[in-house]
């Protein structure tokens, strides 16, 4: 069967941890895609750099794991949340890997960016001037301009689709008064400027290639990470399922 690669978002990991306990940054769809038979690859790459360097990191642990596995001559379905579709789509089309990714697809992917990642730039970097105090002193921020809406512009500009590989995208769509109390300030910078959104990025700027569902959850819980009170207490592995069943069919 393919190899999935589930590839995490900004101040992610492969798995999250706190002293003893281990949890997946796809808690549970890991599990549950893995017992479908498809061997599973998490990545883990640098959690708040560039995308350049987050995709050259990508590529080599997908080479790697294909080679231990002796499927060097395989093709992965590659999934990605949030800032992880924009390093994946960077990796096929500029780093050789169309060859080894039948399929992209993104999950809350900001393909033109966040309004939100213009605020932080704008109030924490320039005003306030905390960002470049943080760069200063060795911590790699590079993900927070690469995530504004002029760098996607760009971005979208310079890194092409490759026709050998499919891309399609699902969205996520919460109120504000369902958001987690951290969320609520972002949405409502998100929503002023481009209407409905996760939390931290909009319907419009998820859509990428062919567009496959649209959920009802916050940017968070899309990867089964709950925050909000309010949240409904399904596990979205069904949905994962669903989205691999489909997506498989046509690869």
């Amino acid at each position: 069967m393919i190899p999935v690669v589930l590839h995490h978002g900004l101040f992610g990991s492969d798995e999250l941890r706190l002293g003893p306990l281990r949890r997946s940054y796809f808690h549970k769809i890991d599990h549950a895609i893995a017992e479908r038979g498809h061997l599973v690859i998490a990545s883990r790459v640098h959690p708040t750099a560039s995308v350049v360097k987050r995709a050259k990191q990508l590529k080599r642990q997908i080479l790697q794991r294909l080679e231990m596995a002796g499927q060097t001559n395989a093709r992965v379905l590659l999934i990605a949340h949030s800032m992880g579709g924009l390093d994946a789509r960077f990796m096929v089309s500029k780093l050789g890997m169309a060859r080894h990714v039948a399929a992209v697809l993104t999950i809350c992917t900001p393909h033109r960016g966040s309004p939100y990642a213009d605020w932080i730039e704008r109030n924490l970097g320039r005003r306030i001037g905390l960002l470049p105090v943080l760069r200063k002193i060795g911590w790699d921020l590079s993900a927070g301009i690469d995530l504004t809406t002029e760098q996607c512009a760009r971005f979208n500009e310079q890194v092409p689709d490759h026709p050998d590989v499919r891309y399609a995208s699902i969205n996520c769509v919460r109120a504000w008064h369902q958001m987690p109390a951290f969320a609520m300030h972002s949405h409502a910078i998100v929503s002023a400027a481009e209407g409905d959104n996760d939390g931290l990025v909009s319907a419009a700027s998820s859509v990428w290639g062919t567009h496959l569902s649209t959920w009802p959850v916050d940017h968070w819980q899309a990867v089964n990470r709950r925050f909000a009170i309010r949240h409904p207490s399904e596990d979205m592995s069904p949905e994962y399922l669903a989205v691999l069943d489909r997506f498989l069919k046509d690869i």
